[in-house]
């Protein structure tokens, strides 16, 4: 019964903003880590952004580290995104994600992402398409 729904992707511009927005029902979202992950044609799916369940700890990629900003609103059972200064690069498919495991394996994917196995219970939202195109 678990569902993940995302939403607030669309077309800009460099150096435009977008807030993401992931609707979580059917588990108590406060106690889950969740993810932020995105795929760009012909790439690799990658980790974006974290937040952890109990501490509200984040991690960021790289590249989007200083330009994204992901925070979580447990009273609304939802988890964003702020996306500022989107470049091209950042063009993808955005998905959030957690686990039966409180969203651990989906947060070790973002702190070892090359390291980390695929949690073998994870849930998907149908992702959001965010595109950068002057």
């Amino acid at each position: 019964q678990v569902k993940i729904v995302e939403s607030g992707g669309g077309t800009v511009q460099p150096g435009g903003s977008l807030r993401l927005s992931c609707v979580v029902t059917g588990i108590p979202s406060g106690s889950y880590a969740f993810g932020w992950f995105r795929q760009a044609p012909g790439k690799k799916r990658e980790a974006v952004s974290c937040i952890s369940g109990r501490d509200s700890m984040s991690y960021y990629v790289d590249s989007v580290r200083d330009r994204f900003t992901i925070s979580r609103d447990n009273t609304r059972n939802t988890i964003y995104l702020q996306m500022n200064n989107l470049a091209p690069e950042d063009t993808a498919i955005y998905y959030c994600a957690t686990d039966v495991t409180l969203g651990a394996g989906i947060l070790r994917l973002c702190m070892s992402p090359d390291t980390a196995p695929q949690p073998t219970q994870a849930f998907w939202g149908q992702g959001t398409q965010v595109t950068v195109s002057s």
